[in-house]
């Protein structure tokens, strides 16, 4: 589809941020066709970016004159997405002849002026630069912004129209960064190690028989792992529990409450109280300021398989959660992942991963870190086996433990015991049941 001619009364949408850090979608489908007459919020299009899948609604009424992509393609933040003909906003005309500025949201800005867009509205005709005044920038730059203690007034924008961007701040924080290094005591080294670059190696792309483009959900997986494995030192403990009299507690308890609930939240109970034993295993590592962060908190992640591929929401303070309710969030949480409703604060702030391999019938595995955190454990499949306890034989079932590590942050000794530790509460499950003390 392309753009048809604008007359002084066609006003185009500019495609806003869609979320924090995401800087073009594809267009899965649209809702709306040329010619036809829209209201506000009404929704023109369905589009997916690496992070989950939005409804793009209109911030004005109007008449739609032209769509600018096909579904299956992809457009940049800041470029224009619908064309509208005599547009209004709030039952007022909106002026034409141009491209409306991506809509963003401003916490600040007061309700009126909302545009009614995925994230908002951009207040109009910021001055840019040194010396005061508003800058253009989104509430998620905003609040890297100030994350990264950097004055937005610096800082020179290099999106469309002057708009300060993610990376403007990143790129301004780096230099902070370094000025502040280098008039502390810190270490001089903190960056993470650069990815090698190799060069693209010929591909003979005879008897394919389907093609899949690289992108979205899948292409920010590989990045994250690319990231992870070229960062972190990762090695792995193993080790196996004995779970038959938690197979008998996890029915009685499905029993009682009238719900199916899978081995996973006794297993989150377990590493919760393993983790408040060896709390250097509930960490992150932040590279940038060469520091560990050892976390207060909880925020358990899951991962979870998707048909988009592998997504790590967080539940928090999953401490604090009895089974029951664990089993719950596990059940809503993969849900969400699943029909790409999941919230994007979710998918952030973890403090330690769990990736139950077993559902899928793994024994073994060696999981990847989710960077930056510094543990991820992998569980296997409960399997029935002969098993010997204080001298006599039995059978019983047995489930694997697999736990990767961060080698610059954990020594094998602690991961082991923290392994250890999980293997034991599991093959004690009545501990689980009731509040630690």
């Amino acid at each position: 589809m392309t753009t048809q001619t604008t007359s002084s009364q066609t006003v185009d949408f500019i495609l806003p941020d869609l979320g924090e850090g995401v800087h073009e979608a594809e267009i899965i489908s649209w809702k709306v066709k040329v010619g036809d007459t829209v209201h506000e919020m009404d929704v023109l299009a369905e589009m997916e970016t690496d992070k989950a899948l939005v409804e793009l609604p209109s911030p004005y009424s109007g008449t739609i004159t032209a769509l600018h992509g096909n579904e299956g393609e992809i457009v940049h933040v800041g470029n224009p997405i619908v064309s509208f003909d005599n547009a209004t906003q709030g039952g007022e005309a909106v002026g034409g002849g141009g491209s409306a500025p991506a809509a963003e949201t401003a916490d600040e800005a007061p309700a009126q002026e909302d545009a009614g867009t995925v994230v908002g509205t951009m207040e109009a005709q910021p001055t840019l630069g040194k010396g005061g005044g508003k800058v253009m920038a989104t509430p998620a730059v905003r609040r890297l912004a100030k994350k990264l203690n950097i004055d937005l007034n610096t800082v020179k924008g290099t999106g469309r129209g002057g708009r300060i961007t993610a990376s403007d701040v990143e790129k301004a924080g780096s230099g902070s960064a370094a000025t502040n290094s280098a008039s502390t005591t810190a270490p001089t080294s903190t960056s993470a190690p650069a990815a090698p670059t190799f060069t693209p190696v010929a591909v003979d792309a005879s008897g394919t028989s389907e093609r899949i483009p690289f992108r979205g959900v899948r292409k920010k997986i590989a990045e994250s792992l690319s990231r992870s494995v070229n960062t972190a030192v990762h090695f792995t403990v193993m080790d196996k529990a004995d779970v038959t009299q938690l197979d008998i507690v996890r029915k009685q308890q499905s029993a009682a409450s009238g719900e199916n609930i899978s081995f996973l939240p006794f297993i989150v109970q377990a590493v919760c109280r393993a983790l408040r034993k060896y709390p250097k295993l509930n960490a992150v590592v932040d590279d940038a300021a060469g520091e560990i962060l050892i976390k207060g908190v909880i925020n358990m992640g899951i991962a979870v398989d998707t048909e988009h591929g592998l997504m790590v929401p967080n539940i928090a303070n999953a401490d604090q959660m009895p089974i029951l309710k664990l089993a719950r969030e596990i059940s809503s949480i993969a849900e969400q992942c699943r029909n790409r409703t999941i919230p994007l604060e979710r998918l952030k702030g973890g403090t330690f991963t769990i990736s139950n391999v077993g559902s899928y019938g793994g024994a073994f595995a060696t999981p990847i870190l989710n960077y930056p955190e510094v543990g991820i454990l992998a569980v296997g499949r409960a399997r029935e086996t002969v098993m010997a306890k204080k001298g006599a034989i039995y059978v019983g079932k047995q489930m694997s433990l697999s736990m990767s590590c961060d080698h610059r942050v954990v020594d094998g000794v602690v991961a082991t015991q923290l392994v250890s530790e999980v293997s034991q509460l599991l093959g004690n499950p009545e501990i689980l049941l009731h509040p630690a003390g």
